[in-house]
């Protein structure tokens, strides 16, 4: 398990920094102006000169990635050219609404999508079975940002159950601020609960077929035994995979969906700083995305292996 451990914290390095030299180069060193393009086309040119000076743009490219690197492992990743504030205060500010946001969704995706699996894999071809997946195929079809909107509609205008949007902060207490994020969270958790409730469902179906399942029932192990001993833990491995791979899906979406309830989180931090040019802001959010879902992916491979012996034996 340590050889294991050691190669993925290898390779989370190296993605990281590969992909810090991505971001690097499609923001600062492809070709255009980055001084010209944050201050507009109609700017004057001293003032350019100036930002271009105050942003190190005058130096080789190397140096400044090396110098955004060092700044990286020192917490120092500039100011905002927009609000005037570091960028580190700024997006940490904005991580404590779109990190529990993204759990939220995260965990919803995954209840719906385990019990309506589960439930379809042990009535295969019944019209329990055929009804969920008709409604995970229409999950899957329905746009997120859509979903948001006629969520906002039935929940907050006609019944009065939940806020529009907004968040007011923890510090009027968790149970007051989740209410900001119950809509926004289902809004981002059908999609991909409906994507993950057909790999479940295919998943079990494939380890049912398995010869060591009805060797397990010629025991004399009850279903429940077989069902959550021997099914559902060699079928959680392709499981977790999608799962993981759907945490990048949710944090995407979340660009979108915060927008919709005009959520203050990292997503609309992007969004409008896209919008007002600000480029140390594009950069260092782009590549914290990029890190949350590496790490997430790290820890997925690391609870895979934990479950399945024989993927650590793969590395030996």
């Amino acid at each position: 398990m340590t050889r294991f451990l050691l190669g993925r914290c290898l390779g989370l390095v190296l993605t990281l920094l590969a992909a810090s030299a991505v971001v690097f180069l499609v923001l600062d060193v492809l070709p255009g102006d980055v001084a010209q393009v944050m201050l507009g086309p109609d700017a004057d040119p001293q003032a350019v000169q100036a930002l271009a000076v105050q942003l190190g743009l005058d130096q080789p490219a190397w140096v400044r990635y090396g110098q955004w690197l060092l700044g990286l492992l020192q917490g120092e990743l500039g100011m905002s050219q927009a609000y005037g504030v570091p960028v580190a205060g700024l997006l940490a500010e904005r991580l404590v609404l779109t990190v529990p946001l993204t759990l939220l969704a995260m965990a919803l995706a995954g209840g719906m999508a385990l019990l309506a699996g589960v439930y379809a894999a042990l009535h295969h071809r019944r019209w329990g079975d055929v009804g969920l997946m008709a409604l995970a195929q229409l999950g899957m079809a329905t746009p997120g940002f859509w979903l948001g909107m006629l969520l906002i509609v039935v929940f907050s205008v006609q019944l009065g159950w939940l806020p529009s949007g907004g968040f007011e902060g923890w510090e009027v207490g968790l149970w007051q601020g989740l209410r900001f994020l119950w809509l926004p969270a289902l809004a981002l958790a059908c999609v991909q609960g409906a994507i993950l409730a057909r790999f479940v469902r295919t998943s079990m179906l494939e380890v049912q077929g398995e010869p060591f399942v009805r060797t397990a029932r010629a025991k004399g192990l009850s279903m429940r035994q077989v069902l959550w001993g021997h099914v559902f833990r060699n079928a959680s491995i392709p499981v977790l995979t999608v799962a993981g791979m759907q945490f990048a899906e949710l944090l995407g979406g979340a660009v979108v969906i915060e927008n919709v309830f005009s959520l203050p989180g990292l997503g609309r931090l992007l969004f409008q700083s896209i919008a007002n040019r600000d480029l140390p802001v594009v950069r260092n959010g782009v590549l914290l995305l990029v890190a949350m879902v590496v790490v997430i992916n790290f820890l997925v491979d690391v609870l895979a292996a934990w479950i399945d012996p024989r993927l650590r034996a793969r590395v030996r």
